[in-house]
């Protein structure tokens, strides 16, 4: 029987996003490989400005799964809103993106803690709704895209994210040939419940989707010591004991049984650009 989509275990969530460092160590290494592909908080901000009517003059933008603030404080410094609100359910990342925050001039941007399945804003309050990476955390995405759905004011426009489900797949077979996780491309997609594949899908059960973009990314680790970096918190893998959250050890396990070398994987990033259905309805 296979063990639980560590995205969709409660269990997890306090191992996975407790400590925020975690977190920003894996991000900073996969940006770090990066070499193909646009930054993903710019192309949400030139979506919103060509399918919102007044990007200039946006009232309230809600920014879901906000995480450590990146893509938010991208939001606030390019598209000025009167007002982004930042949701999350992981203090400690909601801390971080305040201490980010502190930086950021002329604009309002509150930093709440919540569960996006009830989303704390009024009906029809927000002229953007962000939700980016963080759709696949809900075992029914389509009930948080029922939220969007209400929280969007007439007129207003929904960005969604999300990647592909064979995302890293050389990652696997790294991990696999390494001997860390001989069943590492036998797990299941982290990404399985909002994927490239059925985002657009999950945004129609309760919006009309306008646009729908895809575009490659390609990340190119620069050896193993890069590679574990990303590797160490990386929930998808059964590694030994001493080896997750550990990229020292598991850098020098790497080295152990794999020359050492660049490692080039690659994700599938899909935007969905939608709207409210016509009429007002709700799914």
């Amino acid at each position: 029987m296979n063990e639980p989509n560590p995205f969709l275990d409660p269990a997890r969530q306090s191992e996975l996003y407790g400590h925020a460092s975690r977190l920003a160590g894996r991000t900073s290494a996969l940006m770090r490989a990066k070499t193909v592909g646009h930054p993903v908080p710019e192309t949400i901000v030139s979506l919103v400005q060509t399918h919102h009517a007044r990007p200039d003059r946006l009232g309230v933008v809600l920014d879901i799964g906000c995480g450590r603030g990146t893509s938010s404080l991208v939001i606030a410094e390019q598209l000025r809103p009167e007002r982004l609100v930042g949701l999350d359910a992981a203090p400690s990342l909601l801390a971080q993106a305040r201490e980010r925050a502190k930086d950021l001039a002329d604009s309002t941007v509150d930093l709440v803690e919540g569960d996006f399945h009830d989303l704390p804003l009024p009906d029809g309050s927000s002229d953007i709704v962000v939700a980016a990476f963080c759709l696949y955390h809900s075992p029914r995405p389509q009930d948080v895209v029922g939220q969007i759905a209400r929280v969007l004011a007439p007129g207003g426009v929904a960005v969604l994210v999300t990647k592909g489900l064979d995302s890293y797949r050389e990652m696997d077979q790294l991990v696999a040939a390494a001997g860390l996780d001989p069943r590492a491309a036998q797990h299941e997609s982290l990404y399985t419940a909002a994927h490239s594949g059925n985002l657009a899908d999950v945004a129609a059960s309760s919006l009309d989707v306008i646009a729908v973009l895809d575009e490659e990314h390609v990340f190119t680790f620069d050896g193993h010591d890069h590679t574990a970096q990303y590797l160490a918190t990386n929930p998808k893998y059964d590694l030994a004991p001493g080896l997750y959250g550990n990229p020292g050890a598991l850098a020098a396990t790497l080295h152990e049984f794999l020359p050492d070398q660049p490692l080039t994987t690659r994700s599938r990033i899909t935007f969905v650009v939608a709207q409210p259905k016509e009429g007002g309805e709700l799914a």
